[in-house]
């Protein structure tokens, strides 16, 4: 009779779910199991701490629509996993977190490293589970996959004691289910979707919102046909930018404040009323705004914001239903007035912007970097951006064209994803062109990341903007000063070449272009450190306000 052990289970349960990549810092009682996955031939990636694993997996799954896998160790090895996979939760993105765990038999007694781990991760998490039995890896492997994409998207936590990998079973009894698949798409009710091409004919000021889910659903073409099939503006929330190109005629970035608090119908795809739109109230949007909400998760409607044309359904399926059904009864002219008044408001914006944008003083202005930035990028390149500052000025200033291709903090407002998602992303689109745009704040906390891509030789090129601290120093105009606000004007170009990147020091603005190019013909990792103005702080809603 042959045998097998739980560890060679787990990796080849992983492999039959067509797992190719994964992220992980070796450990015990993992290390079996990595070391399985890697002659099974699945990527590992081992990162400088488990917050990047989980983090590059949730931007992996991002830019390939599929769950990222993420593996620690156990105790500190798994909690460490908890602040990516509760920025996935957050972000209601697919990812697999695997811990390895204390032996079963000593649960209770203080045996090394034992801490609850699915209770930590079960607020956090979609579903968690521990394994109590061998036999059973390869159908509950197979269960997290589904419980990760199926309906909303999320993130999944899997418990292996250390005892249940050491487990030896008869391997002609295991069967390993087949791998997941995308399940049929939920349509909209047929009347919900009358009554919502109806409630838009009758509007004078509609705009379109639409969020992660049209991502998840992959419904970014049939979000884009709706647009042109009723001539109606539209935006999407920060991490789904692309979703249509951002120079598209009906595009107006630099109205969004105007078309959010003048529309008279809102119609929402695969997005929450959440902070992140100010919960879809006043000021931000009018007291008498009409709302069609569209959600594969029928608790988010009417969720914050009432829903006056609720459609549960997935975001894809139906608006490929609106789109039909908006045929012949709504024509594109109709607001030919809403569509001009923000045309010119969104080209005087982008004129005031542009000069702005095009300063030569010194320290460097922010909005002059991410216009360099800007310029450089390929049109298909993958832009990821986090911190404070330059959060909000790349945000403001550097658009996206293609669907999955802009990776931010997102609703967790999580800093220090910048480098990790990089990682993720580069590795998941070798081909194609990834820069972060990092604040020096942000940079620091998974700066050893670069490491990573030194080592797995994953050439991200990153650009920090080095403003001497957290945030613009505006002490001068608050009644105490900002707490810990100074981290000092460090060399992370000179860290990074230490590790064996590319590495650029910027002190002038003529000279971030050369040193992106040189970045980037290096064929290596590299930092370009811009040295940025300290007080050039952007515009943000205060936290007071989201309250309000």
């Amino acid at each position: 009779m042959a045998t097998v052990i739980g560890s060679e289970l787990l990796a080849r349960a992983l492999k039959s779910q067509g797992v190719e990549t994964m992220f992980y810092v070796m450990g015990g009682p993992m290390l079996e199991t990595e070391a399985i996955c890697i002659k099974l031939g699945i990527r590992a990636i081992d990162t400088r701490h488990e917050q990047a694993a989980s983090l590059s997996a949730h931007a992996w799954g991002r830019v390939m629509r599929r769950p990222g896998v993420a593996m620690g160790c156990s105790g500190p090895g798994a909690t460490n996993l908890v602040t990516g996979v509760a920025n996935a939760f957050t972000d209601a993105a697919p990812l697999v977190a695997i811990g390895g765990s204390s032996p079963r038999v000593y649960l209770g007694m203080e045996a090394f490293q034992e801490i609850d781990q699915v209770a930590v991760m079960r607020p956090v998490t979609k579903w968690a589970e521990r394994i109590y039995d061998a036999r059973r890896i390869p159908d509950m492997v197979a269960t997290a996959f589904r419980q990760a994409t199926t309906g909303r998207p999320g993130p999944v936590y899997l418990d292996l004691p250390g005892d249940i990998l050491g487990e030896k079973v008869d391997d002609e009894k295991i069967e390993f289910p087949p791998a997941w698949k995308t399940l049929p798409r939920p349509l909209g009710d047929k009347g919900a979707i009358q009554e919502a091409i109806a409630l838009l004919s009758r509007a004078e000021r509609p705009v379109i919102l639409g969020g992660s889910g049209v991502w998840w659903s992959d419904g970014a073409a049939a979000f884009q046909a709706l647009v042109e099939a009723t001539g109606i503006p539209f935006y999407t929330t920060p991490i789904s930018r692309g979703t249509v190109p951002e120079d598209h005629e009906l595009a107006f970035m630099n109205a969004r404040s105007k078309a959010f608090t003048e529309a008279d119908v809102l119609l929402t795809v695969g997005t929450r009323f959440n902070w992140v739109i100010q919960f879809g109230r006043p000021p931000r949007f009018a007291k008498d705004l009409k709302v069609i909400h569209v959600d594969i998760n029928a608790a988010q409607l009417g969720w914050n914001r009432e829903a006056d044309v609720p459609i549960v359904g997935d975001a894809r399926a139906v608006l490929e239903q609106l789109t039909e059904e908006a045929r012949g009864k709504i024509d594109p002219r109709k607001y030919s007035a809403w569509v001009g008044k923000l045309r010119v408001l969104d080209a005087e914006k982008n004129t005031e912007q542009e000069k702005a944008m095009s300063s030569d003083s010194t320290p460097i202005h922010p909005l002059r970097l991410c216009k360099e930035v800007r310029d450089f990028l390929k049109r298909d390149a993958i832009l990821v951006v986090d911190g404070q500052e330059i959060l909000n000025f790349g945000r403001q200033s550097i658009p996206t064209y293609v669907p999955g291709h802009r990776l931010n903090s997102g609703a967790f407002g999580c800093m220090g994803v910048g480098l990790p998602f990089g990682v993720g992303a580069k590795v998941a689109k070798p081909d194609t062109q990834v820069l972060v745009l990092h604040g020096d704040g942000s940079y620091g906390m998974n700066a050893m990341e670069i490491d990573t891509a030194v080592r797995h030789r994953i050439p991200i090129v990153v650009v920090i903007s080095n403003n001497g601290g957290w945030t613009a120093d505006t002490s001068w105009a608050l009644p105490l000063p900002k707490p810990g606000r100074n981290l000092g004007r460090t060399r992370y170009d000179r860290v990074a070449m230490e590790l064996g990147a590319h590495g650029e020091l910027v002190e002038k603005p003529h000279e971030i272009r050369p040193a992106l190019e040189r970045a980037y013909a290096s064929g290596k990792p590299a930092v370009v450190n811009v040295m940025t103005d300290d007080q050039a702080r952007a515009t943000t809603v205060r936290f007071s306000a989201y309250t309000t």
